[in-house]
């Protein structure tokens, strides 16, 4: 189920923010004055294939692998990226989703899904 995280860093400049995560899922949502959703970010599958599913409302969507930045020689790990990654099951995500989401703000929520659904990329 997914929770919010308490005590988020706002960065100056960018839109005010709101972070939710659960054992599956992390998801970050930026807003506009009017707290009206004009992004998000649903990184999912943390543990074994992680990947992200970015929607701005300026910008449409973006899905990317993340790259957690070990390196092979066993040297000082990097700084996770993001990296291409076109398969996105819209399907099984929204399902998960639904599931976990439920206990969201319904705007958030309503959103979200609503997106993830609208995302159909299978390459």
């Amino acid at each position: 189920m997914l929770r919010e995280n308490a005590n988020v860093r706002q960065i100056p400049g960018d839109p005010p923010r709101r972070w939710f995560s659960d054992e599956f899922f992390d998801l970050i949502v930026w807003f506009a004055p009017d707290r009206s959703v004009t992004g998000f970010q649903l990184c999912y599958d943390r543990e074994f294939k992680p990947r992200a599913l970015t929607w701005l409302k300026r910008g449409g969507y973006t899905h990317n692998g993340i790259d957690d930045g070990d390196t092979p020689d066993g040297s000082h790990k990097s700084s996770p990226i993001l990296v291409p990654d076109g398969i996105f099951n819209s399907d099984d995500i929204a399902a998960k989703f639904a599931s976990a989401g439920g206990e969201l703000p319904q705007d958030i929520r309503k959103t979200v899904l609503e997106k993830i659904r609208e995302f159909k990329k299978d390459l």
